[in-house]
């Protein structure tokens, strides 16, 4: 037996003759969870938590796969922008948006008399600033990849052996991520992102985009491999106009691409 499958047969044997309440986005580690789940948990769910900083088109995914894999779905919606601590955009935000997930999950998880909360945060993802994971501990909600030291390229690896149409899905994070700390986040704003990132994919035929704000503009991060996309001297006017039309008086493209942690870079940790 590989070292890989070892690590992941830890995860079945920690679901065998529990019920599982996933959360959920529809992404690869959270659809792999999910499938592991069905086949070694007693009964597995999925609940995913709709809010004004989840992507509309991520939340259609996410029924897609729900679907996909036959385990029902739960969708709840949570006023994010209600939390000021949320609101104010520190640098430990992470922090408290897994706080108010976590407690939302950990509710809905005592109604359904459920035995545990698991979510897919992966051995890959425990370098940098990540005080989310520290609210997820708090809570006792379980990571198990990140527990059994599972990466994403063998999160990935799976998905593809099983199967499952995520497999090479880029990553995402919520549309808080796209401000500087300590720059507001409102609702007006988060629109504006949500709607730059949408038609950017639709233009360029680009599948990983952040649109990231500052104030009057906004810096447009696509995939490394995907760069080459953007450089169609017509379609670069029409970022410009879909940019401004969405509400922002200039657009620039990120010459480095897009990387995990972008508003981190600077952070005196």
């Amino acid at each position: 037996m590989s070292a890989r499958n070892t690590k992941f047969n830890e995860i079945r044997n920690l679901f065998s003759g529990k019920k599982v309440l996933v959360a959920f986005s529809g992404g690869v580690d959270s659809t792999v969870l999910a499938h592991i789940a069905k086949e070694s948990a007693v009964k597995s769910k999925l609940l995913t938590i709709d809010s004004i900083t989840f992507p509309r088109t991520e939340l259609q995914a996410a029924e897609n796969v729900a679907d996909e894999l036959g385990i029902e779905l739960e969708i709840i919606q949570v006023d994010e922008l209600a939390n000021r601590d949320l609101v104010k955009n520190p640098v430990d935000r992470c922090y408290h948006c897994k706080k108010e997930l976590s407690s939302v999950w950990l509710k809905k998880a005592q109604e359904l008399n459920m035995d545990m909360v698991v979510e897919g945060t992966n051995a890959s993802e425990m370098d940098g600033h990540r005080p989310g994971i520290k609210a997820l501990e708090e809570a006792g909600v379980i990571s198990p990849f990140r527990d059994a030291g599972i990466t994403k390229d063998e999160i990935r690896a799976y998905a593809r052996e099983a199967g499952l149409s995520v497999a090479d899905r880029p990553s995402m994070a919520c549309l808080s991520s796209r401000f500087p700390y300590g720059t507001e986040i409102t609702e007006d704003r988060v629109r504006k992102i949500d709607r730059v990132e949408k038609e950017v994919k639709e233009l360029f035929g680009i599948q990983c985009v952040r649109a990231r704000f500052h104030g009057d503009l906004v810096r447009i991060e696509v995939g490394r491999e995907e760069r080459k996309k953007l450089f169609d001297e017509c379609k670069l006017d029409d970022l410009q106009n879909l940019a401004k039309a969405a509400g922002f008086k200039y657009v620039t493209i990120d010459a480095f691409g897009y990387r995990t942690g972008a508003m981190n870079e600077g952070l005196e940790l």
